[in-house]
């Protein structure tokens, strides 16, 4: 409001005198140019990042810039430390950029309790489950994810009226999740089950169809994903296998939206084993993430 009433004081003050009208000329020529010319240079940047992409090879120019870098408390990145592998493996550098993504989700989302106190525990939980499913990613801030509804254990929901330990509702943009289901997720890492990351691929992979045409991430992601169904349905002999394993549990097979969180649930989980059982479908998760850390 104080800029706009600014610019018209500017104005009204260049009718009278030549000299400051030349000047608010210029100065809004120069901010017009430039806008015109970044608009130019960002879109000229993603359309041959997304030729790349979709043409050439599945990666991105880059993945994390930023001007300023927020940081964690003490507190939180102690939590983190504690509670998530993934983080502890990863360089100096590349834990600075995962605080960052937390601090940012962290800030985006809305954290609700349900019968249950919010804590800074839970916040930095599930926004790091968030931010290591989408690290490989420049597009990280999955908008279809505005809240989180958090309740103690398994609620009543009244989508299909039975108890869920875990939902995503697209139309209420929200992630609601059993408190002590996440954290069985991470105090047992290697039995292929975690529900934070099992909602969250549910509402990545919502947001990323959303987004396909204007976000290289989403290229990534979903064209991987429909590479490896293509892959599976037309090798009958590896999808049999696949099935006859049990490695992957039933539910997988529900449809493709579980089959796509099951799998990536699996693979975050039990990352060598999957590698030695199935490498070739390892390597298409593993590119459908971007992903090239230690660990995976």
């Amino acid at each position: 409001m104080q800029k706009a009433l600014m610019l018209i004081f500017l104005i009204q003050k260049s009718k009278e005198d030549p000299i400051v009208f030349r000047w608010v000329f210029l100065f809004l020529a120069a901010v017009l140019i430039i806008g015109t010319v970044l608009l130019a240079i960002n879109r000229l940047f993603y359309f041959f990042e997304m030729a790349y992409v979709e043409y050439v090879k599945k990666r991105l120019f880059f993945n994390h810039l930023y001007v300023v870098k927020k940081d964690l408390s003490k507190e939180d990145k102690s939590i983190l430390r504690q509670k998530i592998k993934f983080y502890n493996n990863l360089s100096i550098k590349h834990q600075s950029y995962f605080e960052h993504r937390v601090n940012q989700t962290i800030s985006r989302i809305e954290f609700i309790g349900k019968q249950i106190e919010v804590t800074n525990e839970m916040k930095v939980i599930i926004s790091a489950t968030l931010v290591k499913l989408t690290f490989g990613f420049r597009d990280y801030q999955i908008s279809s994810v505005e809240r989180v509804l958090i309740y103690p254990e398994a609620f009543y929901s009244e989508t299909n009226k039975t108890y869920h330990k875990g939902e995503f509702n697209l139309g209420y943009r929200a992630l609601v999740l059993s408190w002590k289901d996440v954290l069985h997720g991470y105090q047992i890492e290697d039995d292929n089950l975690n529900l934070a990351v099992h909602e969250f691929i549910h509402a990545i992979h919502f947001y990323y169809m959303s987004v396909r045409r204007r976000s290289t991430s989403s290229a990534i992601f979903l064209d991987s994903f429909y590479e490896l169904t293509n892959d599976l349905d037309s090798n009958s002999k590896l999808k049999e296998r696949l099935v006859a394993s049990e490695y992957l549990r039933d539910y997988a097979y529900t449809n493709q939206f579980e089959f796509l969180a099951v799998i990536i649930e699996t693979f975050i989980e039990t990352p060598q084993e999957f590698k030695s059982q199935f490498p070739e479908i390892y390597k298409k998760v593993k590119g459908m993430l971007n992903f090239n850390f230690a660990g995976y």
